[in-house]
């Protein structure tokens, strides 16, 4: 798909956007205000706009009479770009007071990492942790009648295979009719060892030629949802890709609530068996989705923080929750994948990831070396925001590590219409300046039913820095308009009225909600600072942030930033990993060199406990604001801020 430009009139901003992109969308990334309360569905007929040049497609309504059809009107939610165009937004969005556009600034999301396969192979580092050699032995005769284990291992050594090589009981049974099956042509798929006096374990022995079929299964076991990838280990490719809301959200939304369901008589056992479920069900689709043998699957790597991972290995995690808070272990053994119950054949090998801590897994460890930032000399930040954020701080030479509880907030909890990131959640906004009127984009393109956690993100900051409401999270009950209402004894913003909802009633932002959302983002920022200030640094050391999670693509930076959520930086200087986790566990079923590495990582990454640590109080009282008690740490949200009570001034 093309890229094409679209200029708004009479802002005259310009912006690229990919083919088929709506209008809507593209103003909102431009930074241009156009009022729409439908979220994107075509009903409000709000967001009318006139095509001066070049054409879109779609757009057209029976709102418009036949001379203003005629005249280039359409609805900007329904018009998809399919060339370069000109638009001019109307004077009931732009109010004839475009000055007050200028202070909407274009979206800053995160440039978007992703793992090179191609510069791994350049590295020499594409060496699969699990291998398929082909092997054509002699037959036995009267003169060779050495024993089938035997005639297979001393063939391996001949191959190259250094390593003591080791055959499981399973193997040993289907050996001898395999092996006869193609006249003793054979594959062994052998596992590499982490150390170099390490054993190699040969795992299956397949009759033919199955090298071109040697697949992993990368899975990422999240609190809210897994993931898993298909990878094909001759190409890299990854052939099938899906993910499903995690079983065990039945039990409790968060990591606490799981353990203190697994302490209840066989609630262990009932949390280990509703993930394994969910596992299954998504390795079930992928493997559809490839098309390819089970048979031919070697190896499932995992990655999930330490309390996901002791329910799927059915650990007791009861002191996880408990001071001193101390894992069972960090470190987990090679173990076969049928043996916690997941569908995969015998012979499959799991590698789970290594934690540090109760609440900083393998999830993050996984971040840490899937980016490579454990290789490089940047010093970076790193940061998996969801309901608990964990943060790194370091480069090759040193890294220390924190987690901290943030709330459901971002993905919705805690806020009276929140909802998670699916269709109909409101995840872009805008606000006009004057009229307080909204701009809404749903995902879906469809009537609101909620707000995400981007969305969420987004209208706060919107609203604190045109003045609607205080660093304090509070309305300013002086502006005339009838968003702003008093209900039950709550003030609130109405976002939609009930008639442009899917949920027959006003979808309105509460004081309540957003002193949610400042408690959440405050106990992120303050764990950043606290973790700096442990380390002897401030944020202007930091070169660079990466985002792991799931909402970093959507963030605008910027207002990520106003509402102090992220520390302030140069937009350009924040890379999006999308799902760290899921990105480490690739990594590791493309390169062995990850399963050395990780051993010496988790060895000088060093965690601080927050509730253990005096300061992170301190800060985190200072975080209770939008951005901060001190402002003078966000220079930029001051500047902006100061413009908007400029324009006012001028204003009539």
């Amino acid at each position: 798909m093309g890229q094409h430009k679209v200029t708004f009139l009479p802002h005259n901003r310009v912006v690229s956007v990919l083919e088929g992109e709506s209008l809507i969308r593209a103003a909102l990334q431009a930074g241009v205000h156009i009022n729409a309360s439908c979220g994107g569905e075509g009903v409000c007929a709000k967001c009318r706009v006139q095509v001066e040049k070049g054409s879109v497609s779609g757009g057209e309504s029976d709102r418009f009479s036949d001379e203003e059809t005629e005249r280039g009107w359409h609805l900007a939610c329904q018009s998809r770009i399919i060339g370069d165009v000109t638009v001019r937004v109307p004077v009931e969005s732009a109010i004839d007071r475009t000055v007050f556009d200028k202070r909407f600034t274009p979206r800053r999301t995160a440039s978007i990492r992703q793992m090179d396969f191609d510069s791994l192979k350049e590295r020499g580092l594409f060496i699969p942790p699990v291998e398929k050699v082909y092997l054509e032995l002699p037959t036995p005769d009267a003169q060779n009648n050495m024993p089938d284990v035997t005639r297979l291992v001393e063939h391996l050594k001949l191959k190259g295979n250094e390593h003591k090589l080791e055959l499981t009981l399973a193997v040993i049974r289907t050996l001898p009719a395999i092996m006869r099956e193609h006249d003793f042509k054979v594959t062994a798929t052998l596992v590499r060892p982490v150390r170099d006096d390490g054993k190699t374990l040969i795992t299956s022995v397949q009759s033919g030629d199955t090298t071109g079929q040697n697949y992993a299964i990368a899975l990422d076991i999240g609190t809210t949802t897994i993931y898993a990838q298909l990878i094909d280990l001759t190409s890299g490719k990854c052939l099938g890709e899906a993910g499903d809301f995690n079983g065990q959200i039945s039990y409790g939304e968060d990591v606490i609530s799981r353990i203190i369901h697994a302490e209840k008589p066989e609630g262990l056992e009932t949390l280990q068996k509703t993930v394994v479920t969910t596992i299954n069900k998504v390795i079930g689709t992928i493997i559809k989705q490839a098309q390819v043998d089970r048979q031919n699957i070697s190896t499932i790597t995992m990655a999930g923080n330490t309390t996901m991972t002791q329910l799927l290995l059915a650990i007791d995690p009861r002191y996880l929750r408990r001071s001193p808070y101390v894992p069972a272990s960090t470190l987990f053994p090679p173990f076969q994948a049928s043996t916690i119950g997941i569908d995969l054949d015998e012979h499959v090998i799991a590698l789970l990831y290594p934690a540090i801590a109760s609440y900083v897994g393998g999830d993050i460890v996984a971040g840490i070396m899937g980016t490579g930032l454990y290789r490089e000399e940047e010093l970076t930040l790193f940061l998996d925001i969801g309901t608990n954020a964990e943060i790194v701080i370091g480069n090759k030479d040193w890294l220390a590590c924190t987690a901290c509880s943030a709330g459901p907030a971002f993905e919705g909890g805690g806020i009276e219409f929140g909802m998670r990131a699916a269709k109909g959640a409101i995840e872009d906004f805008s606000i006009d300046p004057v009229t307080y009127e909204p701009m809404l984009v749903t995902i879906g393109d469809v009537r609101p039913k909620g707000i995400c956690g981007s969305g969420l993100i987004n209208m706060v900051a919107l609203m604190f820095e045109i003045g609607v409401i205080n660093n304090r999270g509070k309305f300013n009950r002086e502006h005339g308009t009838p968003r702003i209402r008093e209900n039950k004894g709550i003030w609130e913003f109405v976002l939609a009225w009930k008639d442009d909802t899917q949920i027959d009633r006003d979808i309105s932002l509460s004081e309540i909600d957003i002193d949610n959302l400042i408690r959440a983002k405050g106990a992120v920022y303050s764990g950043c600072m606290t973790l700096l200030e442990e380390v002897g640094l401030d944020m202007g050391t930091i070169e660079r942030i990466i985002l792991a999670g799931g909402f970093g693509s959507y963030i605008d930076l910027e207002k990520a930033m106003t509402i102090g959520l992220l520390p302030e930086i140069d937009p350009d200087r924040v890379i999006f990993i999308g799902n760290g986790s899921l990105m480490g566990a690739r990594m590791s079923s493309l390169t062995n060199r990850i399963r050395k590495d990780v051993v010496e990582v988790t060895k000088k990454m060093t965690n601080f406990e927050l509730s253990e640590t005096p300061s992170y109080m301190d800060h985190y009282v200072a975080a209770m604001f939008i951005p901060h008690t001190e402002i003078e740490k966000f220079p930029g949200v001051k500047r902006r801020m100061k413009a908007w009570q400029e324009l006012r001034a001028d204003k009539p």
